[in-house]
């Protein structure tokens, strides 16, 4: 009889908590883990992309140091960003994180404005082959985003709603951060190149001045 009793009232307690939204939080945890984890990757991807988009870009833009050095300085600070699982319960860690993403969004955008200016090399294989790579790393970095997004959201909404506002109160589940709309029209514009543009038109050489007769 106990162990009937003992049964029953384990099967009670997981109908209670499965109809109070308790296994409902765990799956839309893990939803918000594997899309946060999703995001860092295709960051990551973009990040490793940027030594070699600099090195081919400073073999024809060797006055442009201060714009090398932007997105050299962005993208050590955004590898010195420690991103552990507690970020996604930390907003001031998760609002760092998108800065630093953002000023690298930034700082490739002005490089990428730069480089209008040189079409050799617009049309080095090497550079290309790198552009491409990156445009489509910022679309899925966009895709990844909005997916963590909306997964953040369907977790809030379970924390707010009710009857599980009150399973949220009883295990301490707290909303959880999520990225801000100014932050993601900041970065979502993946910096392109049109290497179909003309070359600009160089400025005429100065006329030489006749010495004066002697």
């Amino acid at each position: 009889m106990r162990r009937i009793l003992t049964v029953l009232l384990a099967v009670l307690t997981a109908l209670s908590l499965s109809g109070c939204g308790y296994n409902a939080f765990q799956s839309q945890d893990e939803q918000v883990k594997s899309a946060w984890s999703e995001v860092v990757n295709q960051y990551q991807r973009r990040a490793d992309l940027v030594p070699n988009l600099v090195n081919s870009v400073k073999g024809y833009t060797q006055q442009e140091k201060d714009v090398l050095l932007g997105v050299t300085e962005a993208r050590a600070k955004v590898g010195s960003l420690q991103v552990t699982p507690e970020t996604l319960n930390d907003l001031a860690a998760l609002q760092k994180f998108q800065a630093a993403q953002g000023e690298l969004s930034s700082a490739l955008s002005r490089l990428m404005m730069v480089t209008e200016n040189y079409p050799q090399l617009k049309s080095d294989a090497l550079f290309r082959d790198l552009m491409s790579q990156l445009e489509g790393t910022e679309n899925r970095i966009t895709v990844a985003r909005n997916r963590y997004i909306k997964a953040v959201q369907d977790y809030n909404i379970t924390i707010r709603a009710f009857p599980t506002n009150i399973t949220a109160m009883i295990f301490g589940y707290k909303e959880k951060p999520n990225f801000t709309v100014e932050n993601e029209k900041a970065i979502s514009v993946a910096p392109k190149v049109d290497f179909n543009a003309p070359a600009p038109t160089p400025a005429p050489a100065p006329t030489p001045t006749p010495a004066p007769a002697k």
